[in-house]
């Protein structure tokens, strides 16, 4: 039947593999505040012209006909989304859309106390930190900026009025082993998950070095040594991270193990570009020209079937464990993660 903008929810989006696509990633922007080395070239690089970026009615638009085909969460990206002006305004969009049950915010953190009574206003909830270390040096190694105080203010901003914060970190090997005690003692103290990500090749220079990958299994290893054992969380649903607690029951870490142990066979997400590109995997090639559809005066249907299209052909698998994968045509900052 019809939601209260008049679309009417349609079955929901499954790829030849039998996944259903519940989760969006849209990245509102190409551009960031920090350079982390894993991400961005030092130099500011050449980001997409305002013009070709998509507004927020028409982000409001697509995500209204995304929940119309049973999509049920989104999650804003950039680059960094909070250097977008006037996020907060699209938040609110958001977080008004019948059927979409839940609207989160990943961002490097730097300017997320300053907007934070704005973006409560406007009704977000959820908010992961990207966060790669814990000391002022090492902060400014891997993101090639200060900063990391601004960061931790507006995590403890975030926390206090009542937002549900996660951490997310790198592990990439000579960053991450030097954090790890850091990192176990930051967990306990706030209750605060951290989730390790695997190192993956999204820099689309070609340099990728697979020695650079800290597993998720040497993290679990390294914080059971270090700090004290940790014991599995059941995994329920198509969450991507593996999550464990400390024996006594203080603080919890995850891994997302994109390379070693991929989770493709549960993957529910698609994205969507700061310039309209679908794309339904990091590891895929722009599979439908949203931005195009909707300035030529494409109609809903016409939009779905792009939608359609793009999750239909989703491969298997992104081919990082066997290096079968080609390596993207964007870097990370303008995918959107």
């Amino acid at each position: 039947m019809p939601n209260q903008d008049g679309v009417t929810r349609q079955p929901a989006l499954i790829d030849r593999f039998g996944r259903v696509h519940r989760s969006l990633r849209i990245s509102v922007t190409d551009r960031c505040n920090l350079r982390c080395t894993y991400c961005m070239p030092e130099h500011t690089p050449q980001y997409q012209p305002r013009s070709e970026i998509l507004t927020f009615e028409e982000i409001v638009r697509f995500t209204k006909i995304a929940v119309s085909q049973g999509v049920h969460d989104v999650r804003l990206t950039g680059g960094e989304p909070l250097v977008r002006a006037q996020l907060h305004h699209l938040v609110e969009s958001l977080c008004a859309i019948d059927g979409l049950d839940k609207v989160a915010l990943t961002t490097n953190g730097v300017l997320l106390e300053a907007q934070l009574d704005e973006l409560l206003a406007a009704g977000l909830r959820y908010v992961n930190v990207s966060l790669d270390a814990l000391d002022e040096e090492t902060f400014h190694i891997a993101t090639r900026r200060s900063g990391l105080q601004r960061v931790l203010d507006g995590i403890d901003a975030a926390v206090a009025a009542g937002m549900h914060v996660k951490i997310n970190s790198i592990a990439m090997r000579g960053l991450t082993e030097d954090q790890i005690v850091a990192f176990g003692e930051f967990t306990r103290r706030t209750g605060i998950p951290v989730r390790f990500i695997e190192f993956m090749p999204l820099d689309s220079d070609g340099h990728w070095d697979t020695g650079a990958v800290l597993s998720g299994a040497e993290i679990i290893e390294m914080f059971s040594d270090r700090v004290r054992p940790l014991i599995p969380v059941p995994n329920h649903g198509s969450a991507p991270a593996t999550d464990y607690h400390f024996n006594d029951g203080l603080g919890t870490v995850g891994v997302i193990a994109s390379v070693t142990k991929p989770f493709c066979n549960t993957c529910d997400r698609f994205r969507l570009t700061a310039d309209g590109q679908l794309r339904n995997c990091l590891f895929g090639e722009d599979s439908g020209d949203i931005r195009e559809l909707m300035r030529s005066g494409a109609s809903d249907d016409r939009i779905i079937a792009a939608i359609q299209s793009a999750v239909a052909f989703k491969k298997r698998g992104h081919g990082t464990d066997d290096l079968s994968f080609l390596r993207p045509s964007r870097p990370m900052h303008a995918i959107g993660g």
